[in-house]
């Protein structure tokens, strides 16, 4: 990694991420370059912004659409704020899909082969993680249209996603135990999903589930017929841009904090405070006025 400059706009979202769980920066802080703007298609991960829908698809169909650690940079810079990325605060969703048959097949084993250079499993594992915290960390939902096979790294980048829709034939595993590397860190995500049996199961037998499995289990919201994927994607960001975007901000902000709370008391302090709050935005006063009056609320980003 010499030779690159700590990016301001990725590192303080990822330190103030860090300090509040109590972890040091020193420990998992990652770099990129320090240009971030979003480009249309950089060979392997195309972005495309349209009507408040930011698309991020996959496109290395010849290494199965792998989370090398070029594609997960360019994940990183497609997902992070920049002053150079004037249509960030027109995102009212985001999708992340893959073209052919593969959603993502997980890390490329070629960067852990040895002998390693750059970038070393910890640099890389470092910036996996800082792609998923920001799936996690963004303001407005993040949705996986999984089409294909999303195995290790990839099945945790679709369990990372807000909503999860699924063609039928989608399969998910996290195999890494039967090659000696145990996904540890798509466990994570997995493990928010799905009750724990499930999971321990995927992860110590690699075995993949189906689509329909994965969403009785927690880890798909929606399965669809194969050729009715695109569609159901595009109800789904159809129908999200028609809300308020502050709204929506709102509420996942809310619901990253009291998701994972572990006392039914805190969750329900937290969840009072955040919608007591909701009640005071001109976007709530708006919405519950035009339901009185029987007419169309007219958003502030519409």
């Amino acid at each position: 990694m010499a030779g690159r400059l700590m990016s301001r706009c990725l590192v303080s979202p990822l330190r103030t991420a860090m300090h509040s769980s109590g972890v040091s920066p020193a420990v998992t802080t990652v770099t990129l370059p320090i240009r971030c703007k979003v480009t249309h298609d950089t060979g392997i991960l195309s972005v495309v912004q349209r009507r408040g829908v930011r698309k991020l698809t996959l496109n290395h169909e010849k290494k199965r659409n792998a989370l090398s650690y070029s594609m997960l940079e360019n994940l990183g810079r497609a997902l992070m704020p920049t002053d150079e990325d004037p249509d960030f605060d027109d995102v009212s969703c985001v999708v992340i899909a893959a073209k052919g048959k593969v959603f993502s097949s997980g890390h490329d084993l070629n960067e852990m082969r040895e002998p390693i250079s750059s970038p070393t499993p910890k640099e890389l594992f470092d910036m996996c993680s800082f792609v998923m915290r920001a799936i996690h960390d963004f303001p407005v939902p993040v949705i996986a249209q999984v089409g294909g096979l999303a195995t290790a790294a990839g099945c945790q980048l679709a369990a990372s996603c807000d909503i999860v829709i699924a063609g039928e034939s989608a399969r998910f595993a996290t195999p890494g135990v039967n090659i000696g590397l145990f996904c540890t860190t798509p466990s994570v995500p997995l493990l928010r999903c799905v009750p724990d049996k499930k999971g321990m199961y995927m992860l110590f037998t690699g075995e993949p589930i189906t689509a329909e499995e994965a969403l009785v289990h927690g880890l798909v919201s929606k399965v669809v017929p194969d050729d009715e994927l695109g569609d159901a994607t595009i109800n789904l960001t159809d129908h999200l841009c028609s809300l308020s975007r502050d709204v929506l901000v709102h509420g996942k902000m809310a619901l990253r904090e009291i998701a994972h709370e572990r006392t039914l008391e805190t969750s329900y302090t937290k969840a009072s405070h955040y919608m007591a709050k909701n009640v005071k935005m001109n976007s709530c006063q708006e919405g519950i006025d035009a339901f009185l009056t029987k007419r169309k609320p007219n958003w502030n980003n519409n």
